[in-house]
């Protein structure tokens, strides 16, 4: 697996969309009930039931998405004894849930420090190419569809799972299938791990494509034990997605600057010819 850093792909306009996700998604995070306890490592019982309601509340649950059951019973936050012992208290629903409306709230959803950073990560790196291509508006649109093909791809292999979906990946994976179609040429500085980090700078053919390889064969169960906690199937649909919903911005893509050669510790200059074509 291979951990990209920076790509060498100048944008010509400030990201705003992609700056406002990744604030909108560290906010959420940080102001999600119980989640400081489970991120220090010293969550008790009351905050891990406040963290389970919540996330039961805003995640989307592909049994809910595809067959529209609500459960009867579902966690209250509060913490009670049972015939086992202290646990969390369940009973009916103090809310009305909207399935659909779950897709979008799910995207904004994280479950750890590192799931939150790995996801922004990407987003950082390969986001504000896209909206540079598209534009501030169509991109937000672009993002939220590219989640709910993602959520929905999921919940269609799923049907029967009442398991919370939560993250943005599936949203950026559309990202990173978009950004595949428009820049395939363009570079990505990335960290290989061969007993320490290599830097390597790779083409993003190489690099989105072997990560949409790494997700295809995790989404089929092989390569991890039972595709682990991981939803790989919403990162290929999303990814997909991504692929379909850019591909006709392919032609009228500017192609991205040709970096200079490493000369001896110093970067050549190259000239960068930019085209004036924006959508």
């Amino acid at each position: 697996m291979v951990i990209p850093v920076h790509d060498v792909n100048a944008v010509r306009r400030t990201p705003y969309v992609t700056y406002a996700l990744i604030a909108a998604n560290v906010l959420v995070f940080l102001a999600t009930p119980g989640i400081a306890g489970s991120v220090a490592g010293g969550s008790d019982l009351a905050q891990l039931c406040h963290l389970r309601a919540f996330t039961d509340h805003y995640a989307a649950v592909p049994r809910e998405l595809i067959h529209h059951q609500l459960p009867r019973l579902v966690p209250t936050g509060e913490v009670g004894v049972g015939p086992h012992g202290p646990g969390c208290v369940v009973g009916p629903p103090r809310y009305d849930k909207s399935p659909p409306l779950s897709v979008f709230t799910a995207m904004f959803l994280h479950g750890s420090w590192l799931h939150l950073l790995g996801n922004m990560l990407f987003l950082l790196i390969f986001g504000n190419n896209v909206e540079d291509r598209m534009g501030h508006i169509r991109y937000f649109l672009f993002y939220v569809v590219c989640g709910y093909a993602a959520g929905y791809g999921f919940a269609l292999l799923n049907d029967a799972s009442g398991d919370p979906l939560i993250g943005a990946s599936g949203a950026i994976a559309g990202v990173l299938g978009a950004y595949l179609v428009l820049y395939p040429t363009a570079r990505i500085w990335v960290l290989v791990p061969f007993l320490v980090f290599l830097p390597l700078r790779l083409p993003a053919w190489l690099v989105l494509g072997f990560w949409f390889a790494l997700q295809a064969v995790y989404s089929s169960g092989h390569g991890v034990s039972g595709a682990g906690t991981v939803a790989y199937a919403a990162h290929v649909a999303g990814f997909v997605a991504g692929m379909v919903l850019a591909w006709p911005l392919k032609a009228g893509t500017p192609p991205p600057p040709q970096p200079g050669r490493l000369l001896f510790g110093r970067r050549a200059r190259s000239r960068q010819v930019w085209s004036r074509e924006v959508w």
